[in-house]
């Protein structure tokens, strides 16, 4: 009789919602999380199925926005230097937080209570200690660089949809997506997921920050101490909806994917992250996807994203791409 692996179940009969952490500790089963589902099979049914033009795109925002970040982020520096009086080199120091991103398993914890403590846990267990042993690479982001995130991409268009419906917003509010929208905008695009889908938000917020903000508004931005980020809805609804629909990995042009702060008693990023093993791609930037999927009224394409391989890495720039 073969085993369930737990991420095949239905939401409702998850023994606990908060804990579905799969492989051994420190097993690459367990460093790959959600992305179990990304089998050779469903990879390669997206490829046949999606690549029809050769069409291309980039998803990655240029790597010097935000050039004013939050939270006490450094905005990228880019130095050129010389070599043998001959050619150059270059010099990044970035902390991928500050533009196009994906979120890893060592980013975001959740609270867990344990003989009367509260203490805070990433996927599978991890501890903080863990974490800052630099000899320690649990659940870093070379898991996820070995294989790529690659499979089906699947594009929700709220800015277009919310546009024409003529619904004006800020995504530099607690403005929200919520899941109704998401089922609308999926039944005008034509849309049918698949277990194994990349799911891609559009809020605008990379239009918006190019072209509407100027850089006072943008250093307001950057030193406030309570920014709000427009996102998607963190209920438990859009909670069941993420898993049932078996998306490998969600991701957004939005700063933080979910409404922050949050609006309810819980993140999303607690559950997905750390709970689920799920990457969460934030400020990718999803415009020219936009017109092209707009001009071939197709909203699904091959996506390939290829992380940093960086034992331990918390985080990487997506490295992404859309081929139709």
């Amino acid at each position: 009789m073969s085993h369930q692996s737990p991420m095949d179940l239905k939401f409702d009969d998850l023994p606990n919602p908060k804990r579905v952490w799969v492989g051994e500790p420190g097993s690459h089963e367990e460093g790959l999380g959600r992305l179990v589902l990304l089998t050779d099979e469903i990879v390669k049914k997206a490829a046949t199925e999606q690549i029809r033009t050769g069409r291309r795109v980039g998803l990655s925002w240029d790597l010097t926005k935000l050039e004013y970040p939050s939270l006490g982020r450094k905005a990228c520096d880019h130095k050129i230097v010389p070599l043998l009086d001959a050619g150059f080199d270059d010099i990044y120091v970035i902390n991928p937080q500050q533009s196009s991103q994906w979120d890893g398993l060592r980013h975001w914890s959740m609270p867990c209570s344990s003989d009367g403590q509260q203490q805070r846990l990433w996927y599978g267990g991890t501890t903080k200690k863990e974490i800052l042993d630099r000899s320690n690479d649990r659940i870093g982001m070379q898991h996820w660089a070995r294989e790529g995130i690659t499979g089906r991409g699947v594009l929700i268009d709220y800015a277009s949809w919310a546009e024409k419906k003529g619904i004006e917003y800020s995504t530099f509010s607690l403005h929200t997506i919520k899941l109704q929208d998401i089922f609308d905008i999926a039944r005008e695009s034509n849309i049918t997921f698949e277990k194994g889908d990349i799911l891609l938000v559009r809020s605008g917020m990379t239009r918006e920050w190019e072209h509407k903000m100027d850089v006072e508004a943008k250093k307001t931005y950057s030193i406030s101490d309570s920014p709000q980020h427009a996102g998607v809805e963190a209920t438990a609804d859009m909670l069941r909806w993420i898993w049932d629909t078996g998306f490998a990995a969600v991701a957004g042009d939005a700063l933080s994917f979910e409404v922050y702060p949050p609006l309810g008693d819980f993140m999303l990023h607690d559950y997905l992250l750390a709970g689920w093993g799920m990457p969460i791609g934030e400020m990718f930037d999803l415009e020219r996807l936009s017109e092209i999927c707009k001009e071939l009224n197709r909203w699904t394409f091959f996506f390939t994203s290829i992380p940093f391989n960086m034992p331990g890495g918390v985080s990487s720039p997506p490295n992404a791409q859309a081929i139709f």
